[in-house]
């Protein structure tokens, strides 16, 4: 196949892990994002604590994730997991810069 930027075979799906601290880790709010084309078409925001759909298709797709208690068990615990966890480990690496 032609590989050249017109070629309207490419796509491009991204997905986002972001940790928002407020006041240290006392208040952390763990946010991942799912984008499709450039198009978030869901998300996941630990302070809501599902799943929110931003599109038509993002709505579907949500309420099959929140459908599944454990796959909400694991995505609600990502606050302590990933956000805490990964704090933990880079904070005095980054407290000296």
């Amino acid at each position: 196949p032609d590989l050249c930027p017109a070629h309207t075979g490419l796509f491009q799906e991204m997905v986002k892990s972001e940790c928002h601290f407020i006041n240290g880790t006392d208040q952390v709010r763990f946010v991942k994002r799912f984008i499709y084309n450039r198009e978030q078409y869901v998300h996941f925001d630990s302070d809501v604590g599902h799943f929110v759909g931003d599109t038509p298709y993002g709505e579907k797709v949500a309420k099959y994730w929140n459908s599944d208690p454990e796959w909400m068990q694991y995505r609600r615990a990502a606050v302590d997991r990933h956000c805490r966890h990964n704090s933990e480990l880079s904070t005095s690496f980054l407290a000296d810069r």
